[in-house]
């Protein structure tokens, strides 16, 4: 009874050798997976070598080619993400305006020992205890300069020799030593300010002396004006240790001339362009309260029947010679007294700088505002740079001086020229300068809705 039936023989799923057939298909199935990792292994181990060999073939000429189309390739694409992101590529304001300087004069004059008050101390009581001789006068003068004594024995004696006044003045304009020119300096502020004790002075330096120091300073002057050597970057010189004495040396020009003859009134205009490019020089960003003060000084110097006039001239001369960059606006915003003259000034010379950016197309005012609303701000091509100084010296010229009150067909011009600024450049615009120019005219239409 325990025995297989016959049907059990015959069904195929209960016999033997339908169970080692699924034996022998799991070990296949293992076999498989093994070789298959034999054959990725090798197949690995040949591209490692294929990359070896590669890399031994290829020689550094190759190399040196890849990186440089790769360098390449980088530039374009920067070039492009500046050009997209309106990125503005342009330099600030700095000139130099001083190049290489020359040889000063020398500073000894053979007849210091002559002078009054060396030779009254000489044969003072005094000398007896210094026992000092001729040989060593300019040494004790010297002396007597930078410790403040000499002024104080001109105001006694009541005189200056011409000795010694040619020699405080040159140790003032080419001493190499601080102490000797800073105290000269002092020495001729204090002469020609003295207003209770007037001294009486044999020799008073002219502009002459004055021009003829800036030439030896390398002061580039209207005859070698060049602009291309007065940008910043250029190979030129410094400016010298002693213009802070010359600028303070003009301001006290500047003070007397009432009592002292030193400029003319033409001179005077020159002196005002000269202390405006000193304040383009980068290099001369710490005297900006002394150049203003002499700048002041200055403006103060002409009477009123001169000074509209002497306006006009400084601007058209300034317009002529000024690169139309932000040196210009520069040239400008640096005239920032609140006083009458000073915005007189620096809406002229603003004016005069728009008629020269225009070829001197236009003849007045209205003629100008036209130039400047027919420019369309849309055109890919248009130098939105250039339209970004145009704006500043429009605002400089008729906001400064008050011009819109008193002309209000300027005064609509002017505002329908800020709306083409503000209105017709989208803020998408990616354009350089397009950002500027439109908050720049946003911000100024505000002022005229206000009003």
């Amino acid at each position: 009874m325990d025995g297989s039936l016959d049907f059990e023989f015959e069904d195929p799923l209960l016999s033997s050798p339908v169970v080692t057939k699924k034996r022998k298909k799991v070990i296949g199935l293992d076999d498989l997976l093994s070789d298959y990792y034999k054959e990725k292994s090798k197949l690995v181990e040949r591209e490692s070598i294929q990359e070896k060999a590669q890399k031994a073939y290829n020689s550094d000429d190759d190399v040196n080619t890849k990186e440089a189309s790769l360098s390449e390739v980088i530039d374009q694409c920067q070039n492009q993400m500046r050009e997209i992101s309106g990125e503005e590529d342009m330099s600030t304001w700095g000139m130099h305006v001083f190049g290489n300087q020359k040889v000063p004069p020398p500073l000894a004059f053979p007849g210091l020992g002559s002078c009054a008050i060396l030779q009254s101390f000489m044969n003072n009581e005094l000398n007896s205890l210094f026992e000092l001789d001729s040989d060593k006068g300019d040494l004790f003068l010297e002396g007597l300069l930078a410790n403040g004594w000499l002024s104080k024995l001109a105001f006694i004696c009541g005189c200056v020799e011409k000795s010694m006044a040619m020699w405080t003045f040159n140790l003032m304009l080419y001493s190499p030593k601080e102490e000797l020119r800073t105290s000269a300096c002092e020495f001729w502020c204090a002469i020609l300010s003295s207003k209770d004790e007037p001294v009486l002075i044999d020799w008073l330096p002219s502009y002459f002396e004055l021009k003829g120091a800036l030439e030896i300073y390398g002061f580039q002057s209207k005859s070698s004006f060049n602009r291309d050597s007065l940008h910043a970057g250029s190979n030129c010189g410094g400016p010298p240790q002693n213009i802070r004495s010359w600028v303070r040396f003009a301001a006290a020009c500047s003070h007397v001339r009432n009592k002292f003859s030193v400029l003319s009134t033409s001179e005077a205009e020159e002196l005002v362009e000269v202390i405006i490019f000193l304040f383009l020089d980068h290099q001369l960003h710490g005297l900006a309260v002394l150049l203003y003060e002499c700048m002041q000084s200055l403006i103060s110097y002409f009477t009123e029947k001169e000074w509209k006039n002497s306006c006009n001239k400084i601007a058209k001369s300034l317009a002529c010679r000024v690169p139309k960059d932000l040196n210009c606006l520069r040239a400008v915003e640096c005239i920032s007294g609140y006083d009458t003259r000073s915005k007189q000034l620096r809406s002229s010379v603003a004016y005069q700088i728009l008629l020269v950016c225009f070829d001197n197309k236009a003849t007045d005012e209205e003629e100008v505002m036209r130039l400047l609303i027919a420019i369309n701000v849309k055109e890919k091509g248009c130098d939105l740079f250039k339209m970004y100084i145009y704006l500043v010296l429009a605002e400089n010229w008729l906001l400064v001086n008050q011009m819109l009150e008193h002309k209000p067909v300027i005064n609509e011009m002017w505002g329908l020229y800020l709306r083409n600024c503000s209105c017709q450049i989208s803020s998408t615009d990616l354009r350089s300068f397009a950002s500027k120019v439109r908050n720049k005219a946003s911000y100024l239409l505000q002022g005229t809705v206000t009003k």
